[in-house]
């Protein structure tokens, strides 16, 4: 993402959090899929982060309609709620990227899946990308 969007950079971020928001709950279903013997407490895991992305992606949809709807004047109370959302966005990210970091050290299935563990660190590559895009844009809220 570029930063010289100026009063446009909300709405920018948004976008990108509603982009890789979605990957990363289609990255739990590829995690799920690639590996067949994952433990039954991962697998759970697994489905709780997708249930929470999806949940993350639809309230960026929602922020994004409201900056629509303001027309370019978005109000300082709604710049602040997006400002906490890509927070929340952020920090969200960063638990799954712990989350990963753990499943491949804790994970048998994981492990003995050579193929697993690269796609493993590539979707945390990804959400690292989202952590890395959300913290610079937010020094131009």
């Amino acid at each position: 993402m570029r930063f010289y969007y100026g009063d446009k950079t909300p709405l920018r971020v948004l976008d990108e959090i509603e982009f890789w928001k979605q990957q990363e709950s289609e990255h739990t279903v590829v995690i799920r899929q690639i590996v067949d013997d994952l433990e039954r407490e991962f697998m759970q895991q697994l489905r709780e982060w997708e249930l929470a992305f999806s949940q993350a992606e639809g309230n960026a949809v929602r922020y994004i309609e409201a900056v629509i709807r303001s027309k370019g004047a978005i109000s300082p109370e709604l710049c602040e709620r997006i400002k906490q959302f890509a927070v929340f966005a952020r920090n969200q990210s960063l638990g799954f990227v712990a989350f990963l970091d753990r499943l491949v050290a804790e994970s048998d299935a994981v492990k003995n899946n050579e193929i697993a563990v690269v796609v493993i660190n590539h979707i945390r590559r990804e959400s690292e990308y989202l952590i890395g895009i959300v913290t610079a844009a937010l020094k131009y809220f």
